[in-house]
Order: structure tokens, then C-alpha cells, then sequence
């Protein structure tokens, strides 16, 4: 939010600079992130003097160009090449003299330097009114008044403000200070503190009063609930043109553009006392009538920007006798709006349900200044005011009448919050025990009012204005923000208590599983909970009923909650590939969420998914392609580090995976990976090869705290390695030669490793060849070869019996 240090001190007279200022606000809560520069005219005008033209002739060298002699001050006189149409001898012109900086359209600077045109010296330039900023007319030369005194800064003639504008961070909460005049409160408030009391000026209504009463518009509202106030007031005689220089300079300094007089000076009161108002063409109202009220689903409406859009029944309209005219507290209707035609104005000032108007902004994609108010709250006492506020303006700077009187529809009166502090609270929370009357200042300086004090504490009444101050610990947070956090005292005892944390504690484990997989290359990536609906009809795995849908979606795209990591991550791929990184290792810890008929649910899971190259190609390494086997090490590689042993793995069937695994325990299932289908990467416009793997991480974390580990010294003893080479059925696979081997000798076989597979040429058909090691050891004693080759007898025989196995 941009709040103008020259605005702020139309409110309060500040003692102190925009830097010190900026360090108070800060302190109240209100940061600011950062104090940029605003001059009305961009460069000041700083270098341009008045001229005087003393002789004007023509270029010896160009037809369209003069020659002219300029005294620019002090009996300074200077040649200047001019070829404006405009120029004559006598003039009083501005002057850019060497070395000022000027602007072009698109805001570069440029220097004045001394320079040759057609072989004629020329020591600066006369300026036009665009060449200034002054305007937007560049045919001619700007003629100044005949009046002014050769070398008279034209700076001074023109008036430049020179301002300095607070971008503040504002938090959600702080409804009460999205205004020039909530700022200065707070800045009243804050001074105080330091024993500075000053004046908060705020601007008089007591003019307001009705020309004539030629225009009335009636106004009915259908649904208080929605509108709990409503006013309007009618101006005729309406001169639409462009606003006084003032106005426009406070509407540019805080970023916004000026469109007219009218639509200015509503602009200017929402920024000045945070209520937002809305002007009418009231020649465009049809029946002279306002009706409040919400259309039926489907209805179809235009707004400012020209896009169709289709209600909702929810949508609080803004609608004259025949038409929908503006989206309430939202956006206004394309053929509504006050136009250099327009000649009569309904202007509107209302409180609107702040649940309502975010409803409607989020369903129909809106963000404005207006919205922005409404759906944090606005102060509904001020609504009258702000509207004689606007209406006294735009008869000032418009030579408008007001026309009728105001109509107030105030159904029933919003009361302000009632809040009892108790002084052992405010000392416990604050951490240091405050007088009654610095607690009462304070509450008196945020307007606060004490109704009763006790022995115990205070009852207090909130003002209307801080929809965020409802309990009692919001007003404890604003009695601190105002004494000032860095006032509070810290001792010098400092007293901590050691927390008994086990080593398996989800973080734990998590930082360290994310500290290998980043070593093995791969980025941890955060994607939103928050998915599309439409992501159901992917898989089978993910089932509409299951789905937790939001009630006031932000899109169709981020409706519902996820049910699986796959497809964020499948979106990171996809938009990485189209920005030309195709070669992707990337993880994510995220959760799940399913709506179950016995509740809903929360999942924890670890995402992996790798896709082109595994590394970079180099003089001395060729790139390698990921595949499945490299995931599967990279998933072996955790359960390593987890200590977890004794898996069991079997093929998994799913409308996700065209080859993919399980790796399971006795009772759960730790990880699926595998080959995502080419359908599903279709979907996301990704043409190649994707792996991915699903851990159940809070299985995994249960089944690493039951694991034990063993240490043992290094084996004196050598081991000895033995070979087969199996002709095998195709369906056999890998693991079922590793779970016989293991039967057959648990003691002295320790390791099973498949180094070679071949299909094809010189094998009968429907068999394969595994080339198999077996690596036996005894912790004891030298192995002998008669030991190893019983025991490679045995494990032939059983690989003969169960899976009829051939030797090669």
C-alpha cells in the first residue's frame, strides 16, 4: 500500500522527516518496505530558466531551422538552433541550458549537450510543453508570459511537488489503516507515546448542505444482510473535465492514474478515508431507482473492462429499474460509468458485507481498490461522512449542485465490540507490568473508550472502525504495538527447558533423507495442496468421492485438495521442459487429503521423480539416460540409510505405471515407483520418459523406529565368489532367484547379484538367460572349495526343482 508523506501531513502536522517518520510507523506495526521520490513534473524542471529571445533568424544552412540569440540571465546571452514554427523574436521562452536532464515518453533520461546542427553552434534547447512534462502539445515552442525576468527558474513558475511515498506492508488485519487518515491515526497515537501531542485534522463536512432537490433517486435494498447500509445522493450541472493540478499530483504520487474530475475525486476519498465510493451516470438510470439486490445464476453482465461475465445468485448487484448497472463493492458495469458527457452523477457510499464481496471478487477473478476495503471490513459510522466528503469535492472542482438530499438506509446499527481487560493479563502477555495510566493513554490515543475501571481490570469499547480488535488480546497486542516493543525490558536471567526428542522425529528423518537426495543431485520442490477436480478422470486411483472440495475457490484449477503428489509434480516437469530444462531430479514431502465416509484424512508422503539425463554430459563422462533401475538405487539408497531391512518386493498393476514396483514390509506398503504411462504424461504435453515413486512416509518413519542396528568388526576371513548362468522361463523373475538363495543358505551367502541378462538369438524361444553371483563368507574361518561348491549344488537343485532352470 502507498501512503504520500504530503497527504499524511494534510492530516497531521508531522514534527519529524519522511525517514523518521517511516521508523515510527515501522514500530507501529505498519513496516515500511521501502521510500521512493515523487515529483510532479519528472526531473523538477531543474535546469530550465526563463529566456528571452532577442533576435530570431534564419539558418544559413537549413530552411526549417532559425538561428536565434536568447538571454537566459545575468546578461548571459546564448545561440540556441530552434526549428519550432512558433518562434519569434521577443519571446519569453523556457530554456534547458547544458547539462539538464530531461525525459522522453517512456521516462529515459537524456542530457543537454553543447552541440552543431547544420554547422551552427547551439548551447541548449527550447523546450515544448511534452518536452517539459508540462503537457502533451509538441508543434511548437512554449510561450511563457511576457511578464517573468530572464533566468527565473521555471520550476518556481510551475509549482513541482516534490513528495516521498511509504510502500507499506500491510497485514490483512489492519483494515483500519488502508487510508491516509488510518495512517495518521496511528501516527497520533504513536507520538503521543513519546509525549508529543498533536492534532489530528480531519476534514470538515459541516458545508454540505442541498443546492436544490431537482433529482432524487430512490433506493431499495432487498437483502440487509448483504448491505447493512446504503447511501446515495444525486449532483447535477456536472462539468466533466480533467482534475486540478493538487489532485492529480496525490492521485500520481501513489500510482494511480487520473481519468476525470468525478471519477478522481472518489479515488481521492477512498485513499484519504479508506471507504470506497462509486459514481453513477444518473442519466443512465433507468426509472430514476437503485435497487440493491442479487440475479439470478446465468444472468449475464459487462463490466469496466469489457469482459462478459455470468453471475452467480450469491452476487450483490447494484441494478436500476430495467439492468444490472455495477458488481457490488467490486467492479462497475461498462454503460454505468461517468463519461465527459455526463452531467448528472449518482454517488454512492455503502457498507457491504465484507464475506460477500470476497465471495463474488474470488469467484469472478476481481481484485480492486474497492474490494480490497470491502472484504476486510470498512468502518461503517463513516459511510454518511465520506459520501458529503466526496460530494463537497466534486462540487468544488466539477461546478456541480447537489441535488437531493441523502438517502441513509442504515437497517440496523452495527454496535461497537465490548472487551473487559484484566490487568494481570496485560502484564503476563507484555512480559512487564505497565501503570494503569500509561494503559489508559495509550487506549485513549487509539480511540479506545474506558467505560468502568475495576481493581482487576477495565471495560472497554472498541471503535467501529477496528473490525481486527475483538478479544482481549488483540486490544493487549495493540497497547504493546503503541508502548513499543523495543521498550520492553528483558532481564538478564534467561531460563530454558530441554525438550527429550527422540531421533525419529518426522523433521529429523526428513532433513536427512532431503540432505541425501539433494547430494544425489536432486532439488526438493514445494508445489500448492490445492489441485484441480478434473485430475480424478486421470487415474482410478484418485476417486471424486474421496475429494475435499473447497467452498470458495480461487479457480477450477485450485478447487479441490490433493489426493496424490504425482500430478504437481508432473506440472513442475511439464513447466520446467517448456522453459527448456529437460534434464529434472526432483522430491517433494507433502501430504494428502481424502473425505472418507469414516472422516477425512491426512497422508504424508515423499515424492522422487526423475526424467531425462541423470547428469550432465562432459569431455570425460557421457550423459546417462535416469531409468528404473537408477531410481530403484536411489530408493534402495534411503532404506539403506534408514537402517531398514528384511523388504519384500513384488510387481505392482496400476493404471499409473506401465512397469512398476512395491516394496513392502510384513504389514505396509513403504514405496510404488516406476514408469509413469505415456497416456497420463500426454496430458501434461510431456513427450518423454518419466519415473516416479510414492513413499508412504509415515509407514516409513514407523517401520525405521522398529529397526535395530548391529555392529560388527570387519571379517578377518576372505569371501568367494561363484557364477551361474540360468536359462529361465521369461516370467521368472529376478527376485524369486534371490529369495531361494537366501532359503537355502541364511548363514554364509551374503550377497545375490544379477550382473547379466540376454534374450534372444540361440535360445529357444520363451527363455532367458540370468548371469547370477553368489559371494559366500564365514566370520570365522577360511571357506574351503568343497564348502562353496555343496552349497552352489544345493542352490542349483532348488533352482532346477521350483523354477525349472537350466545351466548354460
Amino acid at each position: 500500500m502507498k501512503i504520500s508523506y504530503n497527504w499524511l501531513k494534510q492530516f497531521i502536522k508531522l514534527p519529524e522527516n519522511a525517514e523518521h517518520t517511516g521508523e515510527l510507523l515501522t514500530d507501529l506495526g505498519l513496516e515500511v518496505e521501502g521510500v521512493t521520490s515523487f515529483q510532479s513534473i519528472k526531473g523538477g524542471l531543474e535546469g530550465i530558466v526563463v529566456g528571452h529571445v532577442l533576435s530570431c533568424d534564419k539558418h544559413p544552412n537549413a530552411d526549417k531551422l532559425q538561428l536565434t540569440k536568447v538571454n537566459i540571465g545575468n546578461g548571459e546571452e546564448v545561440q540556441i538552433v530552434c526549428g519550432a514554427p512558433n518562434i519569434g523574436a521577443g519571446q519569453k521562452v523556457p530554456v534547458a541550458t547544458i547539462g539538464t536532464i530531461l525525459y522522453d515518453e517512456k521516462g529515459e533520461a537524456w542530457e543537454i549537450k553543447k552541440g552543431k546542427i547544420r554547422g551552427e553552434s547551439s548551447y541548449g534547447m527550447i523546450c515544448s510543453e511534452k518536452e517539459l512534462g508540462l503537457g502533451q502539445s509538441h508543434e511548437g515552442i512554449m510561450v511563457l508570459d511576457n511578464e517573468l525576468e530572464p533566468g527565473k527558474p521555471v520550476a518556481e513558475i510551475f509549482e513541482v511537488e516534490n513528495d516521498e511515498v511509504f510502500e507499506i506492508g500491510l497485514t490483512p488485519n489492519r483494515a483500519d489503516a488502508m487510508s491516509h487518515w488510518g495512517v495518521a491515526r496511528d501516527l497520533k497515537a504513536g507520538y503521543q507515546q513519546q509525549g508529543k501531542h498533536l492534532e489530528l485534522i480531519t476534514p470538515s463536512v459541516s458545508s454540505f448542505h442541498v443546492d436544490n432537490r431537482s433529482l432524487r433517486i430512490q433506493i431499495k435494498v432487498e437483502d440487509s444482510n448483504l448491505a447493512p447500509r446504503y447511501c446515495g445522493v444525486t449532483l447535477s450541472e456536472v462539468k466533466v473535465k480533467q482534475s486540478p493540478n493538487w489532485l492529480k499530483n496525490r492521485l500520481k504520487a501513489i500510482g494511480i492514474t487520473p481519468k476525470n474530475n468525478v471519477v478522481d475525486a472518489t479515488n481521492y476519498v477512498m485513499h484519504e478515508l479508506g471507504q470506497p465510493l462509486h459514481a453513477f451516470d444518473a442519466g443512465k438510470i433507468s426509472g430514476n431507482e437503485i435497487q440493491v439486490k442479487t440475479l439470478e445464476t446465468g444472468t449475464k453482465f459487462t463490466t469496466l473492462d469489457e469482459v462478459e461475465r455470468e453471475l452467480h445468485e450469491e452476487d450483490l448487484m447494484i441494478c436500476d429499474a430495467e439492468k444490472p448497472l455495477c458488481i457490488a463493492g467490486v467492479f462497475g458495469g461498462i454503460g454505468s460509468g461517468v463519461t465527459e458527457n455526463t452531467t448528472q452523477v449518482f454517488l454512492e457510499s455503502a457498507y457491504f458485507n465484507p464475506v460477500s464481496v470476497r465471495k463474488t471478487a474470488k469467484r469472478h477473478g476481481l481484485s480492486t481498490d474497492a474490494s480490497f476495503r470491502f472484504e476486510r471490513g470498512i468502518d461503517p459510522n463513516a459511510v454518511e461522512y465520506a459520501l458529503k466528503r466526496a460530494a463537497l469535492l466534486i462540487k468544488e472542482i466539477a461546478d456541480a449542485e447537489i441535488t437531493s438530499d441523502i438517502d441513509d438506509l442504515y437497517f440496523k446499527k452495527i454496535e461497537d465490540f465490548q472487551v473487559f481487560l484484566t490487568f494481570e493479563k496485560v502484564n503476563k502477555l507484555i512480559g512487564e507490568n505497565l501503570e494503569e495510566e500509561t494503559i489508559k493513554s495509550i487506549l485513549a490515543s487509539l480511540e479506545i473508550r474506558v467505560n468502568n475501571v475495576t481493581e482487576t481490570g477495565m471495560g472497554l469499547t472498541i471503535p467501529s472502525y477496528r473490525v481486527d480488535v475483538q478479544r482481549e488480546s488483540d486490544v493487549i497486542e495493540e497497547i504493546l504495538r503503541v508502548y513499543g516493543y523495543n521498550n520492553v525490558k528483558f532481564g538478564d536471567k534467561l531460563s530454558l527447558s530441554v525438550a527429550n526428542s527422540s531421533k525419529f522425529e518426522d523433521f529429523k528423518i526428513q532433513n536427512l533423507i532431503a540432505s541425501q537426495l539433494t547430494g544425489q543431485g536432486f532439488y526438493e520442490t514445494m508445489s500448492n495442496s490445492l489441485t484441480s477436480a478434473a485430475y480424478h478422470d486421470i487415474s482410478e486411483a484418485i476417486k471424486k468421492e474421496y475429494q475435499v472440495e473447497m467452498l470458495n475457490p480461487l479457480s477450477k484449477e485450485l478447487s479441490v485438495l490433493r489426493q496424490s503428489l504425482l500430478f504437481s509434480g508432473l506440472e513442475n516437469i511439464s513447466y520446467n521442459i517448456n522453459r527448456k530444462r529437460d534434464r529434472l531430479k526432483i522430491f517433494e514431502f507433502g501430504k494428502t487429503y481424502h473425505s472418507y465416509v469414516s472422516g477425512r484424512e491426512e497422508n504424508k508422503h515423499l515424492s522422487v521423480f526423475v526424467t531425462g539425463d541423470r547428469n550432465s554430459e562432459s569431455w570425460n563422462n557421457q550423459a546417462a539416460a535416469g531409468n528404473f533401475f537408477y531410481l530403484k538405487g536411489v530408493i534402495n539408497a534411503i532404506f539403506e540409510k534408514l537402517g531398514i531391512q528384511n523388504l519384500k518386493t513384488r510387481e505392482v498393476k496400476s493404471d499409473i505405471f506401465s512397469d512398476g514396483l512395491q516394496i513392502n514390509t510384513k504389514k505396509d506398503r513403504l514405496v510404488e515407483f516406476g514408469v509413469v504411462k505415456k497416456g497420463i504424461l500426454k496430458k501434461f504435453d510431456i513427450e518423454q520418459e518419466v519415473l516416479y515413486a510414492d513413499f508412504n512416509w509415515d509407514a516409513l518413519l514407523e517401520t525405521a523406529k522398529t529397526q535395530k542396528t548391529s555392529f560388527t568388526s570387519i571379517p578377518k576371513y576372505p569371501s568367494m565368489r561363484r557364477d551361474f548362468a540360468l536359462l529361465l522361463d521369461d516370467s521368472v523373475t529376478y527376485s524369486q532367484i534371490e529369495e531361494i538363495a537366501r532359503q537355502t543358505e541364511k548363514k554364509l551367502l551374503k550377497e545375490v547379484n544379477l550382473f547379466d541378462v540376454y534374450e534372444g538369438k540361440n535360445l529357444p524361444e520363451g527363455k532367458k538367460s540370468y548371469a547370477v553371483s553368489f559371494l559366500f563368507q564365514d566370520e570365522n574361518k577360511t571357506l574351503t572349495d568343497k564348502q562353496v561348491d555343496k552349497m552352489m549344488k544345493k542352490l542349483q537343485h532348488r533352482f532346477e526343482k521350483e523354477l525349472q532352470a537350466e545351466l548354460r
